[in-house]
């Protein structure tokens, strides 16, 4: 008898297979025993059918508790009103392990106590369709990328020097020396765009925020493409196209998992190109007839992003911020040498920025000049000067968080449920 995963079921209609997998739940009637059993890529329902009460299937679904691990043979039928349109009839069980005291229980549970658990949470059909939902977001991120003749560049973990100039760094000691954790790979991948012409890294990134916000994490996963002789304008281009291209992969792959999370996918459906753009001063404009009182000059925070972000039912891209509040590597605008050429994508429905990046500057003295009044240990920063020194290039790129998208995707409140294991300020477990 065949072993069969769930989500391949249709295959083997009118087939006799087996299911490896978990009790997700169990019901009974009659006559008839029914039981929910999840094997990670999918729930089925399974029967048991007998008219004497002594039969021997139905001592074994007694016996049988809320995650305990089974092997289910039996044949395969259409029914419309299963779990995923079919079921198993169930010719025998084979119990592996019987799970006593489940923790999570078909009840209401804190958040806390969630979190504390989020090993056994993850196998809950809300957490698993969110996970499938990032899954997918991975795979189109990788596609759009590959597809249009990006390389890959694996770039490091450890460093020598922070990527934005901060003290958000982790700290290790690397045999004689300090090294940190990275904050991002884009200043490496500067150098391998000079190598390959437009590449992307693909990783975990850290920072030491002590921030509790729902839209932070300590860690959290980056795409970072990088494109030689590309301008601002060039890199946002390339930042509608990924987010359309995601957006039309998962709504058209994950529909069911939508469903499950009861997300309306309808003010995603409506997202289409162009994207709204207003500077930083018109920005800081509408925030003020908004209410906001912001000084201009300040960054945004996430108030300011959320105002922003409820106006349009799109994603929106605020470029040329002042130079003073973003990162020494940016390029200023030629006509106003205070504003950089960067840009933020702002998702819709209040979900604030997904999307950070610009021009970089490719001018040798400029950029010493930066590093300078950063007072960034230059000796750290040797390399990257040296992209500056040997054909230098004017170049552009940006960084998409993993974790935000989703959340924006998924409509859900807080960052924490858009990874499997979420760093938070000062919990690590488990």
């Amino acid at each position: 008898m065949k072993w069969v995963y769930v989500e391949d079921i249709g295959q083997y209609l009118g087939q006799e297979v087996e299911i490896r997998g978990w009790v997700y739940n169990k019901r009974s009637s009659g006559k008839v025993r029914f039981l929910l059993i999840r094997d990670g890529t999918g729930i089925i329902q399974g029967t048991i059918f007998s008219p004497d009460k002594d039969f021997p299937l139905f001592k074994v679904f007694d016996e049988l508790t809320q995650e305990s691990s089974v092997i289910v043979r039996g044949r395969v039928r259409e029914d419309r009103r299963a779990p995923g349109g079919y079921e198993l009839e169930i010719k025998d069980v084979e119990v592996i392990q019987i799970a006593q005291d489940y923790p999570i229980a078909p009840k209401e549970h804190s958040v806390a106590f969630l979190m504390e658990h989020r090993h056994l949470w993850l196998r809950s059909q809300k957490q698993h369709a969110i996970l499938q939902i990032r899954a997918e977001t991975i795979r189109a991120i990788r596609d759009f990328f590959d597809g249009r003749g990006f390389r890959l560049m694996d770039t490091p973990i450890l460093t020598p020097s922070a990527c934005e100039g901060t003290t958000t760094l982790f700290e290790t000691t690397y045999f004689d020396q300090k090294a940190y954790l990275s904050q991002s790979g884009q200043l490496y991948n500067e150098a391998t765009a000079a190598a390959f012409g437009k590449v992307y890294c693909f990783g975990p990134t850290f920072r030491a925020e002590k921030s509790k916000t729902r839209r932070h994490l300590i860690e959290f996963w980056m795409v970072e493409p990088e494109v030689a002789f590309a301008t601002l304008d060039d890199i946002i281009e390339l930042g509608q196209d990924l987010i359309m291209f995601i957006l039309e992969r998962v709504l058209e792959r994950r529909k069911q998992d939508f469903e499950i999370i009861e997300r309306d996918t309808a003010p995603l459906e409506r997202i289409s190109k162009p994207f709204p753009r207003v500077t930083y001063d018109e920005a800081v404009k509408i925030l003020k007839e908004k209410g906001s009182d912001i000084v201009y000059g300040d960054d945004f925070g996430a108030p300011e992003e959320t105002l922003l972000s409820e106006i349009y039912d799109k994603p929106v891209c605020v470029t040329h911020f002042p130079a003073k509040i973003k990162a020494f590597y940016m390029q200023p605008d030629p006509e106003r040498p205070d504003l950089a050429l960067g840009v933020d994508f702002l998702a819709s429905e209040g979900y604030g920025e997904i999307i950070g990046g610009g021009q970089r500057i490719h001018d040798l003295q400029l950029l010493e000049q930066r590093i300078k009044e950063f007072n960034l240990p230059r000796e750290a920063y040797e390399w990257y000067i040296d992209l500056r020194r040997y054909g230098t290039f004017p170049h552009s790129g940006f960084g998409l968080g993993l974790e935000r998208t989703v959340a924006w995707l998924c409509k859900l409140p807080h960052i924490r449920e858009t990874i499997p294991f979420p760093r938070l300020l000062y919990k690590i477990y488990p």
